[in-house]
């Protein structure tokens, strides 16, 4: 059944993201290396942090190892990696399941949409992702969670907790980089997240923009066919459309699904650079929301 979960798939997606990402960090630190290969190791090493987020996404849904245990640790130190708060997240993201690309309602969609070009370029340098994620996080730290009809009172309280535990573990880290005096929450967190988060914003804007505002889950959302290195990175979410009509499927059977599913979509993008491709072609790019 596509719906079975187990760990070995799990732990070894969760191995083989963060052996890619130890690589590039590795290779990124090597100043034996000509300059070319570092910065390359260096973006690769952002896009291992960034793509953090999806093994985030996928434990999130608690579909990734069989156990509430793994999925939930998972998640939390995907997180932290990612600047996302998973406590938080989860219950954002239920409510993008239960009202996908429904203006009003989809919490993605509380961003306005890029209008223009320079709109658009603008949301793949992640700076607006940057500063919604300093303003969430800070308010939430103080449990001040007003406009977040998704986050109960009885919840608040837990997520501030989860959110101050978070912003220890980076204090702790900038407190050690400072003592070392070598920079290394800067080096090796903050830089290559920031060159990370261009490539993480360029894929997520496939998902669900230029798709129907409506409630029909095989037209509100798209499945990207792209390259298999990226799909692993991505803990296959591509599939995307896949995913939505079934978010009780793992991510290592939505490959599968997409046999069954695949015909039946209306959104079915090619390739992440047409698909963005297409989007720069509209006559408004306002139908592209803006992501997480």
């Amino acid at each position: 059944m596509l719906n079975s979960r187990n760990d070995g798939p799990g732990w070894r997606q969760v191995l083989g993201h963060a052996l890619f990402t130890l690589l590039a960090a590795l290779a990124w630190a090597n100043t034996s290396l000509p300059l070319p290969l570092r910065l390359l190791a260096l973006v690769l090493y952002g896009a291992g942090l960034a793509f953090s987020f999806c093994a985030m996404h996928e434990c999130g849904h608690r579909t990734a190892f069989a156990s509430r245990r793994p999925n939930d640790w998972i998640a939390w130190w995907a997180g932290v990696l990612s600047f996302y708060n998973a406590d938080f997240y989860r219950r954002f993201h239920q409510w993008h399941h239960r009202y996908t690309h429904q203006p009003g309602l989809d919490p993605e969609l509380e961003q306005a949409p890029p209008a223009s070009l320079a709109a658009y370029l603008l949301e793949l340098t992640g700076l607006l992702w940057w500063l919604a994620k300093f303003r969430g996080h800070w308010s939430g730290l103080w449990g001040n969670f007003s406009g977040c009809p998704y986050i109960s009172a009885e919840l608040a309280p837990q997520i501030s907790r989860s959110l101050r535990l978070q912003f220890l573990v980076y204090g702790l880290v900038l407190l050690l980089s400072f003592w070392g005096g070598n920079g290394f929450i800067f080096w090796y967190w903050l830089l290559p997240l920031a060159l990370g988060q261009p490539i993480l914003r360029f894929v997520l804007l496939a998902e669900h923009g230029g798709c129907s505002f409506d409630a029909d889950g095989l037209r509100n959302t798209r499945t990207t066919l792209t390259l298999a290195p990226l799909r692993l990175l991505m803990w296959n979410m591509p599939f995307h459309g896949e995913h939505h009509l079934y978010p009780s499927i793992p991510f290592h059977a939505l490959g599968r699904a997409h046999g069954w599913l695949g015909p039946h979509l209306e959104q079915l993008g090619k390739g992440y650079l047409r698909v963005n491709a297409a989007f720069l072609r509209q006559p408004s790019l306002g139908a592209m929301p803006g992501q997480g």
